[in-house]
């Protein structure tokens, strides 16, 4: 048994109404579940996602308004990528980041896909890649990650041609998002480590994610960059990619707080393949917590050998199961058990907005 991929990723906000603007009304996902943190009920737990929070599609956001700003580093993410289909749609995403006063670098090949950065208003790393050429770029799709590849030169920071690079973007303003150019859910996820070798144990052994890919990081041209995700062997699914720098012994760990990653969760199709994927992390020699109920899906926690917090997330039963599915988010969900607290829980959040001109969503 092994995970298809991931189920969601839970980053940290300072501020959940500026956090609704950003991702809805800028990037254009969804706001499939209005509820709180079921272990600090003071706090928002936003949910956004693509086809009613269709499993691989969904950011969730926790709000510490008073959590200093956090930092990435070992046991941490960098950055959170999100897919669209090719180049001509990253680059209306440039366009559109940009008019909204979003600064975006690249896009930068990268080979395997191209990629433009930027920043959510807390300073979470998020990326924009293509969803190819894919893996097979640089070796055979039967035998991925079996050799360490070197990038071709031009692709490293120093050689590349970084003029060019910030000038492309689409002719003109792109003030809603289309078909075309809209984001499909997270293309991949990137880490940083203190020892690759060992989490290729982890994340093999304990999540069954296949090595695919053994290079460096262009923008360095020499820290390790290692790539999981779900793989036949022949194909790469979508949404599965784990990738980790390796900064070493002496890296900086991360530090908690806004605009950072609180935890990676995985998928399982359901409780069956959730206890078969605990058995085979235990086999690995990895402690998870007793399953929660988290009402949307059931949930277990661990943490990589570097620190990174984990979570394998049940598929189902899913965001309609308190509310119905043609008005996911339009009103604030509590769990049972938080019901007969309702009046003070509305009372400690601060409102959220109605939709707004995106201009707002950076300020």
């Amino acid at each position: 048994m092994k995970t298809a991929g991931f189920h969601h990723i839970t980053m940290v906000s300072s501020d959940a109404p500026r956090t609704l603007i950003f991702y809805r009304d800028l990037l254009g996902f969804d706001l499939v579940k209005i509820t709180v943190n079921h272990d600090d009920p003071s706090a928002y737990h936003l949910y956004f996602g693509l086809d009613g929070g269709r499993p691989g599609t969904i950011l969730t956001f926790f709000e510490w308004k008073h959590l200093p700003r956090g930092r990435f580093g070992v046991g941490g993410v960098h950055h959170v990528a999100l897919s669209v289909s090719d180049a001509e749609a990253q680059l209306r995403w440039k366009r559109r980041l940009t008019d909204a006063g979003v600064r975006v670098t690249g896009p930068y090949d990268r080979g395997y896909f191209r990629s433009i950065y930027f920043s959510d208003p807390d300073g979470q790393i998020l990326e924009i890649a293509t969803a190819g050429p894919g893996y097979a770029f640089d070796e055979p799709a039967d035998s991925l990650g079996t050799a360490v590849i070197t990038p071709d030169a031009h692709r490293l920071r120093g050689r590349r041609d970084e003029a060019a690079i910030a000038d492309l973007t689409h002719g003109e303003p792109v003030p809603t998002v289309d078909a075309g150019m809209a984001i499909t859910g997270v293309h991949h996820v990137s880490g940083i480590t203190d020892d690759v070798e060992r989490a290729h144990e982890f994340y093999e052994g304990g999540l069954g994610l296949s090595l695919v890919k053994k290079t460096v990081n262009q923008d360095d041209g020499e820290t390790p960059h290692w790539f999981w995700a779900e793989y036949d062997g022949t194909n790469v699914a979508p949404g599965s990619s784990m990738t980790l720098f390796e900064w070493g012994a002496a890296g900086s760990p991360a530090r908690p707080g806004s605009g950072q990653t609180h935890h990676i969760a995985f998928r399982a199709v359901d409780g069956e393949q959730q206890t078969a994927l605990v058995e085979r992390l235990a086999e690995a020699g990895v402690e998870t917590t007793p399953e929660i109920d988290r009402v949307y899906f059931r949930s277990v926690y661990f943490q990589a050998p570097d620190g990174q917090l984990c979570e394998i997330a049940t598929d189902g039963p899913g965001f309609a199961v308190d509310e119905p599915a043609d008005s996911l988010g339009s009103r604030l969900v509590l769990p049972p058990w938080m019901e007969s607290n309702r009046e003070a829980i509305e009372a400690s959040l601060t409102p959220l907005p109605l939709l707004v001109d995106t201009a707002e969503a950076v300020e």
